[in-house]
């Protein structure tokens, strides 16, 4: 069981968000970064490079959310949200909002909104993914979050947050189906065209 500190489940304080603002302004304006995510985990800058395979499973991903939502389903891919901790300005690969979720200029996207959160395993954060991003994600009480590996050749469903971690995990092979029919997506996901790396 992973203890959590009241003061890491409290929302960034306004120094920690204005903090994360100007991280986030200095790198967007240089042009080295086209091409690259940028994302703050616990204070620390990631820079990542955008790679075909991890494109073509967030597309999927998306693709199989607007099937079963629609065209005007809130998702996000890459947009920033402030979750729980010290300075974690994270960028999810797919990110699924609650109806009616409004962005506000004093919190941008509310992490409180966020139903379901997609990562795409890269080499250089697998380690966030899987670690702190994921603990945040269980803090936040995100009900579902699905981490596609594609060095695996598997995703792993996590599902059940409590206590910041996730109750219960599924692991399934690259081509087999994700049965997420009884979380707040109710959906099944086709994972057979999922690239491998």
């Amino acid at each position: 069981m992973t203890v959590v500190e009241t003061d890491r489940i409290e929302m960034a304080e306004s120094g920690d968000r204005n903090a994360l603002d100007e991280m986030f302004q200095g790198f967007g304006r240089d042009h080295f970064l086209e091409g690259y995510r940028v994302e703050i985990v616990g204070g620390a800058v990631f820079l990542t490079p955008q790679r075909s395979t991890h494109w073509q499973i967030i597309r999927r991903i998306v693709r199989a959310l607007e099937d079963r939502f629609g065209m005007d389903v809130m998702v996000l891919s890459d947009v920033r949200i402030d979750f729980p901790g010290h300075q974690n300005g994270f960028c999810p690969d797919v990110a699924k909002l609650k109806d009616g979720a409004k962005w506000s200029h004093e919190r941008g996207w509310h992490y409180e909104d966020v139903e379901f959160v997609a990562e795409v395993i890269s080499n250089g954060t697998a380690a966030n993914d899987y670690g702190p991003k994921k603990t945040a994600y269980a803090i936040a009480e995100v009900p579902v979050l699905l981490i596609a590996d594609p060095y695996q050749g598997k995703c792993h469903l996590y599902t059940q947050p409590k206590d910041g971690e996730y109750l219960t995990e599924l692991s399934v092979t690259f081509g087999s189906d994700i049965d997420m029919t009884s979380t707040p997506l109710g959906l099944t996901l086709k994972t057979d065209e999922f690239p491998r790396d």
